[in-house]
């Protein structure tokens, strides 16, 4: 398939322009030619040395990852930048990023891969960023004591221990997720009554609003609850008839 309608097609079903003032990230394709042909693709939580090395190696025409290079556009490409752009170009490794996009889609993203993980029901869109949502809510089928579901969160890629800030009810029913850094949605989660919210990692005051709201947080680790889409998309560009692979470089973050 060739670049550029690969993707027009991952645009189109991430809504990618619909995050354009959101979003820090430039997201859709960050390095490489509109016109190449990509039949091998890797799949990675970020684009790093690290995991543009194990693209190059699967000898992938096209690297796509949730954290990319760009936040905001370069001034020089010296350093660090520089050192993950160079083997890109010299292995012939397009790169596409979906940041936001992929937190916020209801059927392919983190927040929704997630939200499968612990077989939640009556979903709705939750983490309102401007008119759009980077999570998720539902409902448990089975209500979990605070210390069940912070076992079912152990279980995810790269995840040892989850810390728990268990200030709300003893049994958990309602849950919503932002995944990643998403702390900044406790409000939120506080506003819509659930019995737990879910993100990756925490700030300081975290502790004190989750105390105050009497809610659960779980901090379930960055990389860990940020997995869940660019597998989703690996599965969907094996569909489209290109081979694929998924690197996996967890962080403990």
């Amino acid at each position: 398939m060739d670049l550029c309608e690969l993707c027009s097609r991952l645009d189109t079903r991430l809504r990618t322009t619909a995050y354009a003032d959101l979003d820090a990230s430039a997201n859709g394709l960050q390095v490489g030619p509109r016109e190449q042909e990509i039949e091998r693709a890797a799949f990675a939580v970020d684009g790093a040395v690290a995991t543009i090395e194990r693209a190059a190696a699967f000898d992938a025409d096209l690297l796509l990852v949730h954290h990319g290079l760009s936040w905001g556009g370069f001034e020089r490409v010296t350093g660090q930048d520089y050192d993950r752009i160079a083997p890109l170009i010299e292995d012939d490794i397009a790169l596409y990023v979906s940041h936001l996009p992929l937190d916020g889609h209801q059927e392919l993203g983190n927040a929704a891969g997630l939200a499968d993980h612990l077989a939640l029901d009556d979903r709705v869109p939750f983490g309102t960023l401007g008119s759009e949502h980077i999570g998720q809510r539902g409902r448990l089928s089975t209500p979990l004591a605070t210390e069940e579901l912070a076992k079912r969160l152990t279980t995810l890629e790269g995840e040892s221990e989850v810390q728990t800030l268990p200030f709300g009810p003893e049994t958990i029913e309602d849950v919503a997720i932002v995944t990643g850094s998403g702390v900044d949605w406790l409000d939120e989660a506080r506003a819509a009554g659930v019995d737990a919210f879910i993100t990756g990692e925490g700030k300081q005051q975290a502790y004190h609003e989750a105390r105050e709201a009497g809610i659960n947080v779980y901090l379930a680790g960055h990389y860990a609850t940020e997995t869940f889409g660019v597998r989703a998309l690996k599965t969907l560009v094996e569909e489209w008839g290109i081979e694929t692979t998924y690197i996996s470089h967890p962080t403990g973050l």
